[in-house]
């Protein structure tokens, strides 16, 4: 072949096809991409860049217009003004602001996240001073924040009601939390946990001390946490337990006040018991299995880390969580994965490789028919080939 009238593709392709090692190249190749197809991590989700971060801004006390008014409607002016901002969203309740800022796809996420912080840290002088507002705090959030697994507790048995489920749930929270590549664990739908504390007028009175001075005294105990809301004509307070109240008796332990020289404390002028906050929502199961019937439920959701293939973490959890019935998983509580993005993920990842073979099937049957068995085996093996050496570069390329 006369390589000088060739270009050079053709002088290339001539080398090549001349050449010996050509056949273990296009071996390499093919097993190339064949590792690749078995170590690309297989997501439900999207891998793309897109950051996002809470910002939250305590505001106890205040209602949740005042929030608006005060902390959320200025604090959406100046984080909109940052640099590669797409969405700047705001949630105002009692208490509480949450702003979530979104920044616009293929930003950095360290670069996002530090003009976050000196716009929040920069333009501190849009938060309220000397009306009790805290200082923000940055959560940031990613496409992994999504959990892959949510298993859902309930029980048939009457006795076992959301309370026992919660706290069946965060016992399985730490086991759960040690399966390679998890990387949040928490749980919804419970009760909470609360100290109850019921007021008696007439000893209040006969100690000297007011709701007031509960409040403050409580608020002071726990770090500011919120009291909570006076309930049955101002005759209990439902105390949400921080890092320093852990329990009734600390609670009722504690000194509210000083009467005649000796201290005054809130066992003496309230009744002071374990519990759960007012009903903010109920979770129920439909056991849908013929029988009828709905249960109350708790869920436990597992997210992973960055890079983990959602298969393996998923399936990690699903065995840890059989390893732990009858166990840590009493047998009258039953567990149904609710959402498991592992195996949606496999079911999507095996639906793409089977239509790239089948598309390259019929371009290869396009080919014999028109030209030749000859040609159709150098087109199928190039395009082969070629998707092998895509998928190889795909991977290396995000794991780099």
């Amino acid at each position: 072949m006369d390589t000088k009238r060739l270009g050079p593709c053709g002088r290339i392709a001539a080398y090549f096809q001349a050449a010996q090692i050509t056949p273990l190249l296009g071996l390499v190749v093919l097993l190339l991409g064949v590792a690749a197809v078995l170590m690309t991590p297989r997501e439900e989700e999207p891998q793309i860049k897109v950051t996002m971060a809470n910002v939250f801004v305590p505001f106890p006390g205040a209602s949740a217009r005042d929030v608006e008014q005060v902390v959320s409607t200025p604090a959406e002016q100046v984080l909109s003004q940052i640099s590669g901002v797409e969405h700047v969203m705001s949630l105002s309740k009692p208490g509480l602001a949450v702003l979530t800022v979104q920044f616009k796809v293929g930003l950095p996420r360290t670069e996002a996240l530090v003009r976050l912080y000196d716009a929040v840290h920069a333009h501190a002088d849009w938060l309220p001073r000397g009306v009790g507002a805290g200082p923000p705090l940055i959560k940031p959030m990613g496409i992994d924040d999504v959990p892959i697994v949510a298993l859902t507790l309930f029980s048939r048995d009457a006795a076992l009601g959301p309370q026992a489920l919660e706290r069946i749930a965060h016992s399985l929270e730490t086991d759960l939390k040690r399966v390679p590549g998890t990387r949040e664990v928490t749980t919804l739908g419970g009760p909470g946990r609360a100290v109850l504390v019921e007021l008696d007028a007439q000893r209040m009175a006969g100690a000297g001390v007011t709701v007031t001075d509960l409040q403050q005294a409580l608020r002071a105990a726990d770090v500011g946490a919120p009291v909570g809301e006076l309930l049955g004509g101002n005759r209990a307070v439902a105390v949400d337990v921080g890092p320093f109240l852990r329990d009734a008796q600390e609670v009722g332990e504690l000194v509210v006040g000083v009467r005649n020289g000796r201290p005054v404390y809130l066992q003496e002028v309230a009744t002071v018991r374990d519990g759960v906050p007012p009903a903010a929502r109920y979770v129920w199961h439909g056991a849908g299995d013929g029988h009828g019937g709905e249960f109350p439920a708790v869920t436990v959701q597992v997210s992973k880390k960055a890079g983990e293939n959602a298969i393996d973490v998923a399936q990690g959890v699903l065995r840890r969580v059989e390893e732990l019935r009858n166990t840590v998983i009493p047998p009258a509580v039953e567990i149904v994965p609710s959402r498991n993005y592992g195996v949606t993920a496999d079911a999507k990842a095996r639906a793409l490789i089977q239509k790239l073979g089948f598309a390259t099937a019929c371009v290869v049957g396009l080919v014999w028919i028109a030209l030749g068995r000859r040609e159709a085996a150098i087109v199928g093996a190039a395009v082969a080939l070629t998707l092998a050496a895509t998928l190889f570069a795909s991977w290396a390329w995000a794991s780099r």
